[in-house]
């Protein structure tokens, strides 16, 4: 099997597929942030998705597509990519202020396929989109660039990607992978190409739109069930009873599924859903189950500000003025990623209460928190102590954290995700 490589955007889902398919392939990755292309070029990733030395050790200083050899060339200059015979799109898919799908990134990834796609290559998606938006959205865009006629002159596939930020046991060969081609036999070849990479093994779906519906329908499941539990989280709150330990109880029965409450964002889990409601829609369904969902999770990040207010005043601390210490601000545990984090919503909340938040994680990044939320974050452990300890995030510094050296005598500790040693006032 002799293919060259490109693929199109080098971030959480774009650089560990790069790598991987560099240890059987000559791969250029493309990205037009030419930061982030010298970054990789100098042998480290600032997601911390590949080691240093895994990225090292597949790396290359000139196009393997011109030698031949197994490798990667990380670059932002779309001749580098001339030569390959398949591409792979991997960039992201947010959703606007309005919870609407932006299609933008891959719009613009399109079109940088179409200027150099050539006949007999395959361009496969793995961003996650809804049914339909690879053959109606993205390859016309490709058709009208390059003048080739779709599944005549090139061909399409779709491999919805799998990556879980931080988690270094799930890594992307280690998780089977779905497959699909815009024809039986270029399902074939898109299938054996991962086969190639990919230890845990394939699924070659029967078409494009299964492997798209699929794809947007894993998270969606995820968000209900968390919804769920959260809704719960709310009602045993009320009661007076410990949600976690009831979860602990209820988990003792072989079927029960072990989800925990808490705040859901991130580039998938908290985005996925809006996709396949936007589609529903146009057909003339409103989904009310993903989308009541889709509701009460984004909901949970006034619900905990709200929680942290009631304790401070259960325990006869004046709020406004006060000053509340957030642990984290990442999306989720021991990674940098701060997209879509819900943490954000509990810091404003609490800050239109008229509390003064700080926050600290050791793990973000503060320039890019700064950029992206106007949040003022710190990776060193604030030298003072305050009125309220929120644990936003469970990274694991947080765990045996000495909560006693950053709080007031009197001081509310709430504890989102249910993992500090010390006991906290209250919890979800």
């Amino acid at each position: 099997m002799n293919h060259k490589i490109a693929v199109i955007g080098l971030g959480y889902v774009g650089l560990p597929l790069a790598r991987l398919f560099a240890t059987r392939f000559p791969v250029v990755g493309f990205d037009i942030n030419t930061e982030r292309v010298q970054e990789l070029a100098d042998g480290h990733d600032a997601t911390l998705e590949v080691s240093d030395e895994l990225l090292q050790s597949v790396l290359l200083a000139d196009s393997p597509f011109n030698s031949g050899k197994n490798g990667l060339l990380c670059s932002a200059d779309t001749a580098d990519i001339e030569d390959a015979d398949i591409y792979i799109i991997t960039v992201p898919t947010p959703v606007d202020k309005n919870n609407r799908p932006v299609l933008t990134p891959l719009i613009k990834a399109s079109e940088t396929v179409g200027k150099v796609i050539k006949k007999g290559d395959i361009v496969v998606y793995e961003s996650t989109v809804y049914p339909g938006a690879t053959e109606e959205d993205c390859i016309p865009v490709v058709e009208k660039i390059s003048g080739l006629k779709y599944n005549v002159d090139f061909f399409a596939g779709y491999s919805p990607e799998r990556i879980n930020p931080g988690d270094k046991e799930h890594t992307v060969e280690k998780i089977r992978k779905v497959t699909s081609g815009s024809t039986p036999e270029i399902g074939k070849v898109v299938d054996d190409l991962y086969k190639a990479v990919i230890t845990a093994g394939t699924h070659l779906a029967p078409s494009i739109k299964v492997a798209e519906a699929a794809k947007v329908i894993e998270n969606s499941q995820r968000d209900i069930n968390i919804a769920f539990v959260n809704e719960l989280a709310k009602i045993f709150n009320l009661m007076d009873i410990d949600t976690h330990a009831v979860l602990e109880a209820a988990g003792t029965k072989w079927n029960f599924l072990p989800f925990k409450p808490g705040l859901v964002g991130g580039h998938c889990i908290g985005v996925d859903p809006y996709y396949l409601a936007q589609k529903a829609q146009e057909y003339g369904y409103h989904p009310e189950i993903i989308l009541a969902g889709r509701r009460l999770n984004d909901s949970m990040g006034k619900y905990v500000a709200e929680q942290v207010i009631k304790t401070m005043i259960k325990k006869d601390i004046p709020v406004k003025g006060a000053g509340v210490l957030m642990l984290g601000i990442t999306f989720k545990e021991n990674c940098p990623d701060v997209r879509n984090t819900k943490i954000v919503d509990v810091i404003a909340a609490l800050e239109d209460f008229g509390v003064k938040v700080t926050t600290y994680d050791p793990w973000a990044d503060p320039a890019e928190v700064n950029y992206e939320y106007g949040v003022h974050s710190c990776t060193e452990i604030p030298q003072h102590t305050f009125d309220a300890v929120v644990l936003g995030v469970a990274h694991k510094e947080f765990v045996d954290l000495d909560i006693s050296s950053l709080k007031k005598p009197n001081a509310a500790v709430f504890d989102v995700k249910g993992i500090l040693k010390e006991k906290a006032d209250a919890k979800l």
